[in-house]
């Protein structure tokens, strides 16, 4: 199935751009399918240590870290002249993605404010490079549209169309996740200081030291 998906996103590069399937092969990496891997492997360690806040902080800097590194035009044009080096890239977005949601869907203590500034941390540089994308005077990868000339893509306005694209369907990808994954969190962590208030043997505690 997601071969499949794959195929159809190659598909859609022919119909729109190759930078916009690039982007939405990303997101549904990074986005969809890391977010899955990590809450089945949060349902299966639900019994081991609970994420400390500095592993929650290395996950969420090597994604922001990773994301705008592989989009450099040098590592990006280089990426999608190797099929290994793509390889590699499409690996590292994954893992460190599913490390970052593991992180975040597994966090567990008094601090539950902190998975939810990564949530807005990580969306906000996110948003912040397709923002780039979008309002970009012109091309930032020349080389890779100028590859596609022969592909029914290419030339100045078309690269740049296919650029603006790529960064739109960023900027809706952006809020669908991490920003309703910050709101579904902060509603669980409201929800359980209700609950905790709401306890009697926290309140007969409470009464105790008055």
């Amino acid at each position: 199935m997601f071969a499949a998906c794959l195929a159809r996103l190659e598909r859609l590069g022919e119909m729109t751009g190759p930078l916009a399937a690039h982007m939405a092969v990303h997101i549904l990496l990074m986005n969809i399918v890391a977010p899955l891997a990590a809450l089945g492997l949060s349902r299966v360690l639900q019994n081991s240590r609970a994420i400390s806040g500095r592993l929650l902080g290395l996950a969420t800097l090597m994604q922001i870290a990773g994301l705008w590194a592989w989009h450099a035009p040098p590592f990006l044009n280089r990426a999608l002249e190797s099929s290994s080096v793509h390889l590699v890239m499409n690996g590292s977005l994954f893992l460190s993605a599913s490390l970052f949601w593991w992180a975040v869907l597994y966090f567990r203590g008094e601090r539950s404010w902190q998975p939810i500034a990564a949530l807005l941390v990580t969306s906000k540089l996110y948003c912040l490079l397709a923002v780039l994308f979008v309002f970009a005077p012109r091309t930032l990868y020349p080389d890779f549209a100028s590859s596609h000339l022969g592909h029914g893509v290419g030339g100045p306005s078309t690269g740049l169309a296919d650029q603006q694209l790529a960064g739109l369907i960023m900027l809706i990808a952006c809020p669908v996740t991490y920003v309703l994954a910050g709101v579904m969190i902060a509603a669980r962590w409201l929800l359980s200081m209700e609950k905790d208030g709401d306890d009697p043997g926290s309140r007969s505690g409470a009464e105790a030291w008055t």
